[in-house]
């Protein structure tokens, strides 16, 4: 029994992580004046854990560090996947060259620091590395040291990198309240930015524009940009019916319209004005015509348009909406359809009928999770972050490593897999858990791998390394949140997102989307981790190399 306690054996390194992770959520459920730190409290009492004895074997500890940071980044990069290149056409130059800055920016503050210090730049690589969390980095940095010179690294990393994590997570608070953050008019900013990409409004508009008395739907329709509206039924009298393309539009006509929140104004310039009606008073009129939702869950229709399946030419029902992943998206024609896409139609119960055999609609097969493009993603992902990268001038290769290859991967899987019929659909809740649970293993690994010399570090000179390190941490991310925010106009998720993925910090994200309630950052986060992880891993060793 004492060894549970004491040992370093299976049994006791899985009841202290489990004990570690416990507590840490715990802690992580109070607020004070309305800010928690959320899973972060892990880091802390790992380290509290780890100084006072309770640790886990070295190789024990690495495993389970990787193992969970691979899960966390793996999982963001399949739920990001499909938005990430239209995200990158949107912004995400932008984001790179600002994550490049960043990265500069550290670099030069490192070296000025070590210049006006008169320290060991080595030493200050190591500092540095645990300042941005960059893992990776510390290990090709060690690669062109000696034994010794390697050691005084990773001390210089244990102590900065705790305070490295909490410095961004403290900037991007106050951030939002020096900025004076409207949380609620940053998120419709966004989605108006995204053009109804995050959502689905329906609204209800009376016929009133002379200009399209008369006219079939297909010519209302035709003149507006990319089809961002679905008619989903229409009263006329008594009657209802629903509409297609040829139906003719009649003054005092009244519509049930989803369309994006972008085009809320300009749908009531073409139609007329607003209207006050329910959902339910479509029903009283309207029996032979009903509404109902049916699931994706025949895997041939993965990667399929949404016009391919000409649901409306051939069963007469109208496909209002598309829910996926809890997002209700327009049925826009040339919508990339997913397994566990839910399918929001209008039509008769038959016609209904019909259209559930055609896709499916099993939706207790779901709840099954497929995990093979999963697993074999992640070993493609570290087989691809292990592939030594040569640079000229540099001494040894540049590896992606074992955070950046399997981000890469996931998001090409969660993009072009439905294209090639790959289906890597997993519910909401269950990529939630394998994130949550990857980022409390990787959190408490740092925790109880730098609580044993964090003290000592500290007490022995290693104080001055957390100063430098909140310096490093500190400078270039103050500098880019004033010139992303006040210059550039960057939105304050963007900016949580860019902070996050530019310092390599997964820590700071979790906070982000726990605090702020959405996963907007994580977007921003995918499109400049793989860059800056690159440009980060390349810092270190171009800095050891002017040492050396």
């Amino acid at each position: 029994m004492t060894e549970l306690f004491t040992g370093t054996g299976i049994a006791h390194c899985i009841m202290l992580y489990a004990v570690v992770i416990a507590i840490g959520l715990f802690l992580g459920r109070y607020k004070f004046k309305g800010v928690s730190l959320g899973s972060t409290w892990i880091l802390f009492v790992g380290i509290v854990f780890s100084h006072f004895g309770l640790r886990v074997d070295p190789g024990t500890l690495a495993f389970v560090k990787d193992f969970g940071l691979i899960l966390f980044v793996f999982t963001i990069g399949l739920q990001v996947g499909p938005g990430f290149f239209t995200s990158f056409k949107k912004g995400g130059v932008k984001l790179n060259l600002l994550a490049l800055t960043m990265v500069a920016l550290t670099v030069f503050v490192t070296i000025g620091l070590n210049a006006v210090t008169g320290g060991d730049l080595k030493v200050m690589t190591g500092v540095m590395s645990g300042a941005v969390t960059n893992t990776p980095g510390l290990g090709a940095a060690q690669q062109a040291l000696s034994a010794e010179e390697s050691s005084l690294l990773a001390s210089a990393y244990a102590v900065a990198y705790p305070l490295g994590v909490i410095a961004v997570i403290v900037l991007i608070i106050f951030a939002k309240s020096i900025f004076k953050i409207d949380l609620a008019r940053e998120k419709a900013a966004l989605e108006a930015e995204e053009g109804g990409s995050e959502g689905a409004r329906r609204m209800h508009c009376e016929v009133e524009n002379p200009a399209i008395f008369g006219l079939k739907i297909k010519d209302v329709i035709s003149k507006q940009e990319d089809e961002k509206y679905v008619i989903s039924r229409l009263m006329r009298g008594r009657e209802i019916i629903v509409p297609g393309p040829d139906t003719v539009l009649m003054q005092g006509d009244k519509l049930l319209i989803v369309t994006n929140p972008s085009m809320v104004d300009a749908i009531r310039i073409i139609f007329g004005k607003e209207i006050p009606m329910h959902l339910t008073d479509w029903d009283k009129l309207g029996d032979a015509v009903v509404t109902r939702r049916l699931a994706i869950t025949r895997s041939s229709l993965t990667g399929k348009h949404l016009k391919d399946l000409n649901i409306r030419a051939n069963y007469g029902v109208t496909i209002t909406r598309v829910v996926r992943a809890g997002v209700e998206l327009v049925a826009r024609p040339n919508l990339i359809l997913e397994m566990g896409d839910g399918l929001q139609v209008v039509g008769t119960e038959s016609a209904i009928g019909d259209v559930a055999k055609l896709v499916g609609n099993r939706p207790q097969s779901l709840t099954k999770p497929n995990l093979v493009p999963i697993f074999f993603g992640i070993a493609v992902g570290v087989i691809f972050g292990s592939i030594p990268l040569a640079i000229p001038g540099i001494p040894s290769a540049v590896k992606l490593g074992l955070a950046g290859g399997p981000l890469i991967i996931a998001i090409l899987l969660g993009h072009f897999g439905p294209k090639f019929k790959i289906t890597t659909y997993t519910t909401l809740s269950a990529n939630m858990m394998v994130r949550e649970i990857g980022i409390s293993l990787f959190m408490a690994s740092v925790g109880l791998g730098a609580g044993e010399s964090f003290v000592a570090s500290i007490v022995n000179g290693g104080y001055m390394w957390i100063i430098y390190g909140l310096i490093i941490t500190s400078i270039p991310i103050i500098i880019i949140m004033l010139l992303s925010r006040l210059v550039l106009k960057l939105n304050f998720y963007q900016l949580c997102g860019l902070v996050a993925g530019a310092s390599t910090n997964p820590a700071s994200l979790a906070f982000s989307q726990e605090m702020y309630g959405t996963d907007y950052p994580s977007v921003n986060y995918a499109t400049v981790y793989p860059l800056t992880m690159f440009l980060r891993v390349l810092a270190a060793q171009v800095l050891v190399m002017l040492a050396l």
